[in-house]
């Protein structure tokens, strides 16, 4: 089997840096997914339903695309087909969705149609991130791989960044921040907007500057023999998952625990802080789209530390004591939400967020990729994705119920998150390391 060669630092950045766009749009979607529901007239022991969708999509679309990839060729390439067609529908649904309660319809019926469309822009997302990460796969030696991966949460966070301080950039300047009840605002619809255009320029800078491997250069490189016929059903998702490595079950046991807490972080900030901070629970008070900007604000706060994080992980000699001290200081984060009462004490907490977030966009891949063979790469890393859309549907359907349980105080579910950190860095010493 060929050895790959070292990639320059410009090649790691190019086949990544579609992502930026691609991420912009996720960040878009995960701050105001509650907001634009909780302003359609969304109850707030339901939100966490309407977040059972996104994963969901995931769940179903990633594996099919890694499966289908790994069988892809054409004169754009295995992956690139994908995350292109994915980012066209993506920017289609940017434009609709925003404006779910200007349609005139009655409020169930503006409900529905957010619904689809948040189908449609999470089923498209998913699409077009997938690839990048099998591209790192694909293409990049494993001595590179974790500089590759911190490379790709690079990219990712400085793309939530743009797209978290959208709203807060728009409202600034001078666009209105407040609408009629049931609409959602200027500067909301904006940021999808403008977000729209940026992904679709990312993408085709991507898909201009990264030409993957052909068929038997790919086969060279990862040890297949292109000569030998596949053993029927080899392709079977469930065959593969019988002979996935040690790493696929135990990094997918942190994952869980991950997942769920950023989960309910995404569900619950909005309500939380308009509480803690603004003193409204009332949706339709200029108190509450405050708050919603400031999320965003928060929430790039988080993209930063992420981003700093990040080029610190590749100088950590063990993956898995990166990964321990990064869960347990976001759980810190997580869990001071709950006590500070403060807009700008909160940076604090969600640099340290933001920290956890790091390890957890570089440090799954890279310890899952170098345990795997090239030869279903793509299905093994679309199968992986339910360690991530898994914890987010049953975090969703619990979500209420656990509400409830801890008082019904929307802050509240920020301890619950702590804790499942916790157990998520426990969870790491399960971990055997493949090179």
């Amino acid at each position: 089997m060929r050895e790959k060669a070292n990639l320059t630092f410009w090649q790691l950045w190019n086949i990544s840096f579609g992502f930026f766009g691609v991420q912009i749009a996720y960040s878009l979607q995960s701050a105001n997914i509650s907001r634009i529901f909780a302003t359609l007239g969304a109850d707030p022991h339901n939100l966490s339903y309407f977040w059972i969708l996104p994963p969901l999509m995931g769940i179903l679309v990633q594996p099919i695309v890694g499966s289908l990839s790994d069988r892809t060729w054409c004169r754009f390439g295995r992956r690139i087909p994908y995350l292109f067609i994915g980012s066209i529908v993506a920017i289609i649904v940017m434009c609709l969705l925003p404006n779910a309660g200007s349609f005139h319809f009655t409020i169930g019926g503006a409900m529905i149609f957010g619904l689809i469309a948040l189908m449609f822009l999470d089923t498209s997302i998913n699409m077009a991130m997938q690839p990048f990460k099998m591209l790192v796969g694909d293409m990049v030696n494993e001595k590179q791989k974790a500089k590759a991966y911190s490379i790709q949460s690079f990219l990712c966070n400085a793309g939530s960044l743009v797209g978290y301080l959208f709203p807060f950039i728009f409202t600034w300047i001078g666009i209105s921040n407040i609408a009629a009840e049931g609409v959602i605002p200027d500067s909301v619809k904006y940021s999808f907007y403008v977000g729209a255009a940026i992904l679709i320029l990312c993408v085709l800078f991507t898909t201009f500057k990264v030409k993957e491997m052909p068929p038997k250069e790919y086969a060279e490189f990862h040890g297949i023999d292109p000569t030998k016929k596949k053993e029927k059903g080899s392709g079977n998702w469930i065959k593969l998952l019988k002979n996935a490595p040690n790493a696929f079950w135990t990094v997918g046991l942190v994952q869980f625990f991950c997942w769920a807490a950023f989960m309910y972080m995404w569900t619950y900030t909005n309500g939380a802080i308009a509480d803690t901070v603004w003193n409204t629970n009332d949706v339709t008070s200029e108190g509450y789209q405050v708050a919603g900007n400031w999320v965003g604000v928060l929430f790039a706060v988080q993209a930063i530390g992420s981003v700093l994080w990040a080029l610190f992980i590749p100088k950590f000699r063990s993956l898995k004591s990166a990964y321990v001290i990064s869960l347990l200081l976001g759980a810190i984060g997580f869990a001071s939400v709950f006590f500070i009462h403060d807009q700008y004490l909160l940076f604090i907490s969600f640099l340290l967020i933001g920290i956890a977030w790091a390890a957890m966009l570089a440090l799954p891949f890279t310890i899952l990729t170098n345990s795997l063979s090239g030869e279903h790469m793509g299905t093994y890393l679309g199968l992986f994705n339910g360690t991530i859309c898994l914890p987010q549907i049953i975090a969703a359907a619990c979500g209420g119920l656990l509400l409830k349980a801890v008082g019904g105080a929307q802050v509240n579910m920020f301890i619950v998150a702590g804790v499942l950190l916790v157990l998520g860095a426990l969870s790491v010493t399960f971990i055997k390391e493949k090179r």
